[in-house]
C-alpha cells in the first residue's frame, strides 16, 4: 500500500543526515556534558556547538539559549518562572484564544491560583488583531503570549508589532515559534520578545528535544531544580544525541529553508485550488496568504473529520484534523471556535501539511483520494 505522509505540522521525520550526526553520541561519544572527564568534555563541546548554532539562526547570543525537552516544557518555563517572579508588579496576562494547549493549559492554571487572563480571539481569516491585544493591557499586566504560526490553520500573527509594544510597556512577551523555525525566517531582532520556544522534531529533529530564548535580564527563575545545568535555569543531565540533532537539524534547514519554502508553497497552493474547485463546499480556514508555506487547512460542510482521516488513512494518506495533542477528543477544535465556526464545519476540517520529502505524485494521488472520499462521504451523510 502507498505511505503518503502530510502531517508535517504535528511531527517530521528525522533527516538521515541529522541521525548520522547523532550516531556518535549514543555510544563512543556518550559522556555526560556535566562530567569532567574526556567524554564528558567532548559531550560539553558538542552541547555548546549546537547552542552556538541556534543562536546565530535566530540572531541571538548563546547565553540566551536553554535547551528543554520540547516546546511544551518550554512554553511552560516561561509562563510559570514569569508569573513566579512578578507577581507582586501584576497579575494579569494577555494571550490568545487560539494558543496551544502547552500555553493554555498552565494559564488556566494560574487562572485557579488568582491570576487574571484576557483571552483575544482572531478575526475570521485566523489572525488575531494588534488593536485588540494593544486594548487589553493594563498597569498590572505581566505577561502576553502569541504564537508566531497558528499550529493547526498555519496563520502568521503579528508578533512584531506586539513585540514593540510590549518593550515599551515592560511587559514580557512569549512566543511560540513552534511551526515556524526551520520553515520561514525567525530573528529575535525582528520580533522583539522575551522569551521564543521552538521543538527539534518541527524541523526535521528528534523528538524529545528543544529550546527556549530567554532575553538577558529578565527575570526567569528555574521551572526545572536539581543540578546546575544551563547556567541553573534547568536541571537535568543533557540529552546530548537531542541537542545534537537539533543543530544539524538546523545546519540543514539554514542552507535548504529557500528552497524548500518555495516547494511547499508550489504544493500548498495547488492542494487549496483544486479543494476550492473541486471539493463542492470546501472552504479554506484561515488567511489565504499569511499563512504557513506548507500548511493548508479546510473544512467540508456535512463531512465527519474523522472519518475522513480514517478513510485517508486506508487509502496510505497521513493527514489530521488538526493539533495532535488533541486527537481523540469530542469537542470541535478550539482554534476554529474562536474563528467563529459552527460545530459541523469545525467537526468536518481537515489539516494538509507538506514537508521536505513531499513529492508532486504525492499530492496528485492525495487529491484524488480525497476528492473520492469527501464524494463517499457526502453520498452517506
Amino acid at each position: 500500500m502507498r505511505s503518503i505522509y502530510l502531517d508535517h505540522a504535528a511531527t517530521t521525520a528525522c533527516d538521515p543526515r541529522v541521525l548520522e550526526a547523532m550516531r556518535p553520541f549514543f555510544f563512543e561519544q556518550s559522556g555526560n556534558a556535566s562530567s569532567p572527564h574526556r567524554q564528558g568534555r567532548q559531550a560539553r563541546r558538542a552541547v555548546e556547538e549546537a547552542r552556538e548554532i541556534l543562536a546565530a539562526f535566530i540572531g541571538t547570543a548563546p547565553v540566551e539559549i536553554i535547551f528543554t525537552s520540547g516546546a511544551s516544557e518550554s512554553n511552560n518555563h516561561a509562563i510559570f518562572s514569569t508569573a513566579r517572579a512578578l507577581k507582586t508588579k501584576g497579575k494579569h496576562i494577555i494571550a490568545s484564544a487560539i494558543e496551544h494547549h502547552s500555553v493554555l493549559e498552565p494559564l488556566h492554571q494560574l487562572e485557579q491560583d488568582g491570576f487574571q487572563v484576557s483571552y483575544v480571539k482572531p478575526k475570521a481569516d485566523g489572525i488575531v488583531a494588534f488593536e485588540d491585544i494593544k486594548s487589553l493591557r493594563r498597569p498590572d499586566t505581566i505577561l502576553v503570549c502569541l504564537q508566531h504560526a497558528n499550529n493547526e490553520i498555519g496563520t502568521l500573527q503579528p508578533v512584531e508589532e506586539a513585540g514593540r509594544l510590549c518593550r515599551e510597556q515592560g511587559i514580557y512577551f512569549l512566543v511560540d515559534a513552534t511551526q515556524t523555525i526551520g520553515h520561514i525566517p525567525v530573528n529575535v531582532k525582528d520580533i522583539p520578545c522575551d522569551f521564543l520556544s521552538l521543538s527539534a522534531h518541527k524541523f526535521y529533529g528528534p523528538q524529545g528535544v528543544g529550546a527556549l530564548y530567554v532575553r538577558q535580564g529578565i527575570k526567569c527563575p528555574a521551572f526545572i531544580l536539581g543540578g546546575d545545568q544551563e547556567r541553573g535555569r534547568r536541571a537535568g543531565t543533557h540529552n546530548t544525541t537531542g541537542i545534537v540533532g537539533l543543530g544539524e537539524a538546523i545546519k540543514l534547514c539554514r542552507a535548504q529553508m529557500p528552497e524548500e519554502t518555495q516547494q511547499e508553497v508550489k504544493f500548498r497552493d495547488e492542494i487549496i485550488d483544486f479543494v476550492l474547485k473541486e471539493i463542492p463546499g470546501g472552504v479554506l480556514n484561515g488567511h489565504p496568504q499569511k499563512r504557513l508555506p506548507n500548511n493548508a487547512h479546510f473544512s467540508f460542510p456535512g463531512i465527519n473529520g474523522e472519518e475522513l482521516v480514517s478513510a485517508l488513512d486506508l487509502a496510505g494518506v497521513a493527514v489530521s484534523m488538526g493539533s495532535a495533542c488533541t486527537w481523540g477528543k469530542l469537542e470541535p477544535s478550539h482554534v476554529l471556535k474562536a474563528m467563529g465556526l459552527a460545530d459541523q464545519m469545525a467537526l468536518g476540517s481537515l489539516r494538509v501539511t507538506v514537508g521536505r520529502w513531499t513529492a508532486s505524485q504525492d499530492v496528485t494521488y492525495f487529491l484524488e483520494q480525497l476528492k473520492i472520499k469527501c464524494k463517499n462521504a457526502s453520498s452517506n451523510s
